[in-house]
């Protein structure tokens, strides 16, 4: 990954305690090197809101997670969100893909190409952080589908003491971050503690995280709503650059 290599030398360097409800630095005079790429894709019918789950709290949440990590890290981040889908030859220039609610909408409806190109992006050492899905019959869904990319390899719980917890913050394990309308602690479906599984390559690298039963993309979206916990947007900034950090590191 040809932008990996240009981010290295400027990456961990801790700056500041994360304080989600302050004001964050406007981006649009940083010299980016790393871009947030958040992925379209198809599920089975509607649902979600603007055109599909995938698009649920863009671009908000998008530009309010690079504002910190330009705050909060040494990385130099690009201004504004890229949109792609997993057959796009683009994701390669990318280490980092983002999506979300993936169990949502009946599952996903991956094309061959989507599959086959995703796989190969992955293997070469891309990675892809899932949020934002909650509850057994969604993720009964997305592992339906989601497993055509590996089906030799298993969707495996990460616990407390995997490094990914603690490549740049400290911190214990998966965080359950309520989605707005679960903010005063609760989370959905009945669900109240969140959960990683992941997909690893032959050398035990990360390729896939998913964070279920967890809403990291609403802890950056109201970062500044005065009736969402502070704390649940600091949790969601701090698990956001731990992944990120890993996934430009390994």
């Amino acid at each position: 990954m040809l932008r990996t290599l240009l981010l290295l030398a400027s990456i961990l360097t801790p700056c500041l305690p994360v304080l989600a409800q302050q004001a964050l630095p406007d981006l649009n005079d940083i010299a980016g090197e790393f871009a947030f790429v958040r992925i379209q894709y198809d599920s089975y019918y509607g649902g979600g809101f603007y055109g599909g789950p995938w698009l649920t709290d863009f671009p908000a949440s998008d530009e309010n997670f690079l504002r910190g990590v330009a705050r909060l890290t040494n990385v130099r981040v690009m201004s504004k969100p890229i949109v792609l889908r997993f057959d796009d030859d683009e994701i390669f220039d990318y280490p980092f893909l983002y999506a979300l609610e993936m169990g949502r909408g009946g599952g996903l409806s991956l094309s061959p190409a989507e599959v086959e190109n995703l796989r190969e992006y992955l293997l070469r050492g891309g990675f892809l952080l899932i949020d934002d899905f909650w509850g057994q019959q969604q993720w009964d869904a997305f592992y339906r589908d989601f497993s055509q990319i590996f089906p030799d390899r298993e969707m495996v719980e990460l616990n407390a003491d995997h490094e990914i917890f603690h490549t740049f913050y400290d911190i214990d394990g998966p965080q359950m971050i309520p989605g707005r309308g679960g903010r005063r602690g609760m989370g959905q479906a009945g669900m109240n503690e969140a959960s990683n599984h992941a997909i690893m390559d032959d050398n035990g690298r990360v390729m896939v995280l998913i964070n279920w039963k967890s809403d990291m993309c609403d802890g950056w979206e109201h970062t500044y709503d005065q009736w969402y916990p502070t704390q649940y947007a600091n949790s969601a900034y701090q698990l956001g650059i731990n992944y990120l950090i890993y996934s430009l590191t390994h």
